[in-house]
């Protein structure tokens, strides 16, 4: 005897059901394909054949790359299981207020202006403008102290790249000086 919930509708409903009981799953085939594109990557790297040792720039890639996938495996196994991720508690955030657009559009100013700016004026400049401009963004109004602390945090950011890992920055009209 067949019922009328047996209808193309009632299964497309029911499909709707089980992928939103689901969602994680996206998830998974995220971290799938981040994972496939990081392997592909790094096993048609072009590698230099005088390598010395058995690391080389290859390593971490593949070991990022296959942590991905399994990573995505074990949770679609979760998933599939009846695991499902706990809902946001949202720790002190109100969540019946509106989003600080003013905040969030500082700061999305901050970093394009540095962005912009860090091949004309150099990294320490450029920098210091993006750590003043951040906290300034975040509600820090010590005029006296902040310019100060950036200025501080990007020669040290610089010097630290530039001198001690070899990671050439833009010095800007500082390249002289520093």
């Amino acid at each position: 005897m067949t019922t009328q919930t047996d209808t193309p509708a009632a299964e497309t409903a029911d499909r709707r059901s089980w992928l939103r009981e689901h969602s994680e799953l996206g998830v998974c085939v995220l971290l799938l394909a981040l994972g496939v594109l990081v392997l592909t990557d790094a096993l048609t790297m072009d590698v230099d054949i005088t390598q010395r040792g058995p690391v080389g720039p290859r390593t971490v890639p593949v070991v990022v790359g296959v942590g991905l996938l399994v990573v995505a495996a074990l949770l679609a196994m979760d998933v599939l299981r009846g695991g499902r991720g706990q809902a946001e508690t949202g720790e002190d955030v109100d969540l019946s207020e509106p989003a600080d657009w003013r905040t969030v559009l500082l700061l999305t100013g901050v970093f394009l202006g540095a962005a912009v700016l860090i091949e004309p004026v150099g990294f320490p400049v450029a920098g210091a403008l993006l750590f003043w401009g951040a906290a300034f963004a975040l509600g820090s109004r010590r005029l006296d102290r902040d310019p100060l602390i950036a200025a501080v945090l990007s020669l040290a950011t610089y010097a630290v790249f530039n001198n001690l890992l070899g990671v050439p920055l833009p010095g800007g009209p500082l390249m002289g000086v520093l």
